[in-house]
């Protein structure tokens, strides 16, 4: 028997805690320091290259993966051990309590390892709030890898949850993943707390102020998931 209400699929970094503090920052460093040792090429080239392969693909991973023959494993592990990870995780008390209280079924559908996931999880207190973890490891199809944005993997992780993606609400800080949840029929909500911490006086905060065509709420805090409009 199914449970009533929608199936709730949550991103975690900048949307269930505030990751440009806790992690964003080791993690691209890991990331360019990975190239430089893997790839034989300068600390410049390496962030050139993870720039342009997270433009091209989404995920860097996906380029290193096509023009390199990273392995995805060896790449997750080494970029996430993050030490003193644990220390710098923090969310929302509202956040949380408003989680608690959503009805329908909870998944996290992240593009970290889950071990990862776990760790940060751990921390915020609220792993036992959510039905199941989809990480980057679940997403493989036909033998590729295929995180968000894909909108294949999207279908396929409704499939697997066997509702029509019409039930489904992406919560989410990316607009390219929310684009893709869209295109599949998903309902989306633009989670903008932390990400809006973030850009506090750049430029770039004005984009935060618009609310594209595929998005269906824009919200600062997921208590305003309980309200209508």
């Amino acid at each position: 028997m199914q449970v009533p209400g929608p199936v709730w699929l949550f991103d975690l970094d900048n949307t269930l805690h505030n990751a440009s503090h806790a992690a964003f920052g080791d993690l691209t460093e890991r990331m360019s320091a990975y190239m430089v040792s893997e790839l034989g090429v300068d600390a410049a080239q390496a962030d050139e290259l993870r720039r342009q392969y997270w433009l091209r693909y989404g995920a860097t991973l996906l380029g290193l993966i096509r023009h390199h023959g990273v392995k995805a494993a060896h790449f997750l592990h080494h970029t996430h051990l993050l030490p003193g990870l644990e220390a710098r995780v923090h969310g929302h008390a509202h956040d949380f309590a408003a989680l608690k209280r959503l009805r329908g079924r909870r998944y996290i559908l992240t593009n970290a390892p889950l071990a990862y996931a776990c760790r940060v999880l751990g921390v915020l207190g609220i792993g036992r709030w959510f039905d199941g973890v989809i990480s980057i490891e679940d997403m493989h199809m036909f033998g590729h890898l295929r995180p968000k944005p894909d909108a294949r993997m999207l279908r396929r992780t409704a499939a697997r949850l066997r509702v029509h993606p019409s039930r489904c609400v992406l919560v989410e800080d990316t607009l390219e993943h929310q684009k893709s949840a869209r295109r599949v029929g998903m309902q989306t909500v633009w989670m903008q707390r932390w990400a809006c911490q973030a850009l506090a006086g750049r430029p770039e905060a004005a984009k935060m102020r618009r609310r594209p065509g595929y998005v269906d709420r824009r919200i600062r805090g997921l208590r305003d998931l309980h309200s209508r409009g």
